[in-house]
């Protein structure tokens, strides 16, 4: 089957299916409420075509305020490349910083609208052959939006990543489409669906890349929720060895407070 007929067989299945979760690969413009805190790990396994890439991040924000959310993004990897030896260890710390710009909420329903601020620090080791780090500092500016309601979630993030040392700066665009395919009831239960797309485009080397990555969530209850996502390359333009053959994303998320 090719990818195309892949596509369109995940779009009609995505408006067949009938609590809104956050978008699985696209950021969410919901905070977690005032004083809360959380944490979100997922595996994310990269399979390419001189190596496959195992990613393990821990995400931990937290709310100074209802508007305003910080936190930290420390991720572990693991790179086996085809013909070498594997590399493991802890790769690039990142630090983030969310505002809440705009919200208009309705019956059932709320439009929001967040600025995205996060730096990238090397820490990361980018002397070892494959490199667990990319040494370099990397500044994220970028928008959040989302309208949700309790039939429907619409979700986008876009953003400028500045990089150093004369590294090609990069533009990042993220959509994402979440449906419930469960009624709304209490106690919480449900299972979302999300159909997602995730882009990217480096300026000097003009290498764009654009993944379709459908989903499954199962929220159990209020404060705990499981998901996994398929990416799957539709474009990877100007990349002339070791594409991307997928990426399947499984993580969970936990609500401190």
């Amino acid at each position: 089957m090719s990818k195309y007929k892949l596509f369109i067989l995940l779009v009609f299945y995505i408006t067949l299916s009938n609590a809104q979760g956050p978008p699985i690969t696209t950021q969410t413009p919901v905070m977690l409420g005032l004083e809360g805190s959380g944490i979100r790990t997922f595996g994310k396994f990269i399979s390419k075509e001189n190596a496959t890439i195992y990613v393990q991040p821990i995400i931990i924000p937290y709310n100074i305020s209802s508007k305003f959310q910080i936190g930290g993004i420390f991720p572990f990897k693991f790179i086996n490349p085809k013909g070498t030896n594997a590399v493991t260890g802890f790769s690039d710390l990142a630090l983030f910083a969310k505002y809440q710009l705009y919200k208009k909420d309705g019956k059932a329903k709320t439009f929001r609208i967040l600025a995205n601020l996060k730096q990238t620090f090397p820490t990361g080791k980018s002397s070892s052959m494959p490199a667990i780090g990319l040494g370099l500092s990397q500044t994220y500016i970028g928008l959040i939006l989302g309208k949700i309601t309790s039939a429907i979630g619409i979700y986008s993030d876009f953003g400028y990543t500045i990089t150093n040392k004369g590294a090609t700066d990069n533009f990042s665009y993220n959509f994402s489409v979440g449906i419930p395919l469960l009624p709304q009831q209490y106690p919480q239960k449900q299972i979302n669906s999300f159909l997602e797309f995730n882009g990217n485009y480096l300026f000097d080397s003009r290498i764009h890349t654009l993944f379709i990555s459908p989903g499954l969530q199962f929220i159990p209850g209020r404060r705990i929720l499981f998901e996994t996502s398929l990416q799957i390359p539709v474009l990877q333009q100007n990349i002339n060895i070791n594409k991307t053959n997928y990426m399947l994303l499984i993580g969970t998320r936990f609500l401190i407070n």
